[in-house]
């Protein structure tokens, strides 16, 4: 009875005796009977409630014995209404998905799906059923031309094989331009689950995207061919530049040798007037004359240094400095100038060294003490050295008229000269900015302290060195002014003018004075007289160096002679030769007190290395 509630009574009487005839049973009250006959009930009342439910109902019937057909018919409308309505809500779930689903058993018949499969795919609401068969449904779509031009049969044999065995995902584009991305899943059980999805939108906004990425590249391509044309452009006018740079740099390499030559020449000769006794005419005349000379001088060499930066030629070598040799070299240079004004040029005793390039910070240093005693018309300058951490602080301090705190920056440029006092000093404001061009290749910082009308104190700060020598020998005598009579002197250079210059400018300090033009001359001039007190050599001889006569003399004499040799040549290979050499330095144009001091203190430290 409850079974023919679902199933019907003559349905359900027919299998009843169908299957107890299969099995011998006779429907009779009997143990054995009885369960085969439940167990039947039950596999028939599964397949139209379910399985769960049906054994739910039978386990209530058999437990309960006074239960009455009517209590369980109501039982079943219970367990069918729960069941009914699960199954709706089921269905109103998988409606609300926005893909199309299909559910299809082990033997590909369709056992359920949702409202969007069968609007995604355009079939007919006959055709969607259970227990429609896949390829039937697959046919209906290829004869409609969903799959394209082609032999129905094969796209659907096609379709099968996607879906039913390897169960790829793949995408289908229909008549309609829609493009569908199809997807399988197995269940447990057999059968498979397929989902469908409209992804037109998506692959537009990706083809949209790759269009966008193919004009992005092609203009990246366009963009970058232009930098190329263009750097390779800025290249060839680069190398232009450069080339330009290097003809001009290789210029005044060759022109300041031939211009300096005349030059030290007339350095000589004025030098020469301005000591003798001339009546107060021809003495400003002379004087006047000298200055020129000496502004010509300071401008041209700026301009040879700041060429050599700019085409990128000024070589740097670091190495250990001796603070006490340079500072001695600038006391040189400088006394003589600051004697003349009247001003107390102080130098420090020091014992420090330094890691730094010794011809530029010689340059640096050359040009804070030469702007202080340019500038500084009274009192006294100051040069020395501190320790300052593992670093060292080189300072010059004046008593000059001092910088305005907003000129400060202002000095440090080309061209820039401070009005007012002090202003009438000669030069084209090119010392400080050429100092501070060699300080940033050095890395030492600058430092500058002023008030205006006190004075003002400018500084370098460079990395501390271990001291080479000890303190006594790295101080070399202080040069004392004094007189050159008697003294015999040789004079090496190719230039004819500037040996009668040297020679007028030592004839008036009472020297003897022999002369030549080559190393075979020098030889041939000093066997036959006196013995050398000093040489004087110009390096760049016709034949050979000015370092290769020195030691040929000193060769012949027997004796370290002393030497200086004077050079328009300011390389740093030059200034090593003449080290080695155990020779001075003196470069072109010649100062006459310049001359007068490095010949003193090189007299009194060969008298000082004898003794």
């Amino acid at each position: 009875t409850t079974v023919a509630r679902y199933l019907g009574r003559e349905r359900a009487e027919r299998s009843f005796i169908e299957y107890a005839t299969s099995r011998g049973i006779a429907l009779r009250p009997d143990s054995e009977a009885d369960l085969q006959l439940v167990r039947f009930a039950e596999h028939l009342l599964a397949s139209s409630i379910g399985a769960a439910s049906a054994r739910l109902v039978l386990s209530l019937l058999l437990r309960r014995e006074n239960m009455t057909g009517k209590n369980a018919m109501q039982l079943l409308d219970d367990a069918s209404e729960a069941l009914q309505y699960n199954r709706d809500l089921l269905q109103s779930a998988l409606d609300q998905v926005r893909h199309g689903l299909s559910v299809f058993d082990k033997d590909m018949r369709l056992i359920c799906w949702n409202r969007q499969f069968r609007m995604i795919l355009g079939l007919p609401r006959e055709l969607v059923r259970v227990g429609a068969p896949l390829d039937r449904i697959l046919r209906a779509q290829a004869e409609r031309g969903d799959f394209g031009p082609g032999d129905p049969e094969e796209q659907v044999a096609d379709r099968l094989l996607r879906l039913a065995v390897t169960k790829e995902t793949f995408q289908e584009q229909l008549p309609s331009d829609r493009i569908l991305e199809v997807r399988t899943s197995p269940m447990p059980q057999g059968g498979i689950v397929t989902t469908f999805s409209d992804i037109s939108e998506r692959v537009a906004a990706a083809s949209a995207l790759a269009r966008a990425n193919e004009n992005l590249e092609r203009r990246v391509r366009e963009r970058t061919a232009e930098l190329l044309d263009l750097n390779a452009a800025l290249e060839t006018a680069k190398s232009k530049a450069d080339e330009a740079n290097q003809d001009k740099t290789r210029f005044l390499a060759a022109a300041s040798h031939d211009v300096l030559q005349p030059l030290n020449a007339a350095r000589l000769y004025s030098t020469s007037l301005m000591e003798r006794p001339l009546d107060s005419a021809s003495s400003n005349l002379v004087r006047n004359v000298d200055a020129s000379l000496n502004a010509v001088e300071e401008i041209f060499s700026a301009l040879i240094d700041m060429s050599r930066m700019d085409a990128g030629r000024l070589t740097v070598e670091i190495e250990p400095v001796s603070l006490a040799e340079l500072f001695d070299n600038l006391a040189v240079d400088f006394a003589p100038a600051a004697d003349e004004k009247g001003l107390d040029l102080r130098i420090m005793p020091t014992s420090l060294w330094v890691h730094s390039d010794r011809r530029l910070l010689r340059r640096v240093l050359q040009n804070f003490v030469s702007n202080a005693v340019k500038y500084t018309r009274s009192g006294r300058v100051l040069l020395g050295a501190r320790r300052r951490g593992g670093s060292v602080a080189i300072e010059v301090f004046d008593t000059g008229p001092g910088i305005p705190e907003d000129k400060r920056e202002f000095i440090f440029q080309e061209f820039q000269r401070l009005e007012g006092a002090g202003s009438t000093a000669s030069g084209l404001g090119l010392g400080l900015s050429i100092v501070e061009r060699i300080c940033r290749i050095l890395d030492h910082p600058i430092g500058l302290s002023s008030q205006a009308g006190r004075g003002s104190a400018f500084s370098i700060v460079a990395p501390m060195a271990e001291v080479r020598l000890p303190a006594a020998a790295a101080v070399l005598p202080r040069p004392q002014r004094g007189t050159l009579e008697g003294l015999n002197v040789l004079c090496i250079d190719n230039e004819p003018a500037i040996l009668a210059g040297m020679d007028v400018l030592l004839t008036g300090w009472k020297c003897s004075v022999r002369t030549a033009t080559s190393t075979t001359e020098a030889l041939r001039v000093a066997g036959n007289g006196v013995p050398l007190d000093i040489i004087l050599a110009d390096f760049h001889l016709d034949l050979g160096t000015g370092l290769d006569a020195i030691r040929a003399l000193r060769k012949a004499a027997a004796v370290p002679v002393p030497a200086i040799v004077i050079t328009a040549d300011h390389t740093p290979e030059v200034e090593r030769l003449i080290r080695d050499c155990d020779a001075g330095l003196l470069r072109k144009p010649v100062k006459a007190a310049a001359l007068r001091a490095l010949i003193t203190r090189s007299l009194q430290s060969h008298r000082a290395a004898a003794e």
